[in-house]
């Protein structure tokens, strides 16, 4: 189980690392990215480990890795960019 926790961790944080890096003016502070990242990961390593038992470490990470990326795509903001709507709309 700590295998799985510390390996959920560093997903977390790598998936952290390459959004902050991809999408920088999207995202809310670093500091927060990484916090939801991890957090998520983690998250996701406890439901993943509760619903398949011990010994599934790779589809354990799967789920972390899953999980933590759902939760950073909820921080991601829209463009500046706003759409136009026609008049018949």
């Amino acid at each position: 189980m700590i295998l799985e926790a510390i390996g959920s961790v560093l997903l977390g944080l790598v998936l952290s690392w390459a959004a902050v890096r991809r999408l920088p003016d999207r995202l809310p502070a670093p500091r927060v990215v990484y916090a939801t990242g991890t957090l998520g990961a983690l998250f996701g390593a406890y439901l993943t480990h509760s619903a398949l038992g011990p010994g599934y470490l790779l589809g354990t990470l799967a789920g972390a890795l899953f999980v933590g990326a759902v939760t950073l795509s909820l921080l991601i903001r829209p463009t500046a960019r706003r759409l136009r709507r026609s008049a018949a709309v």
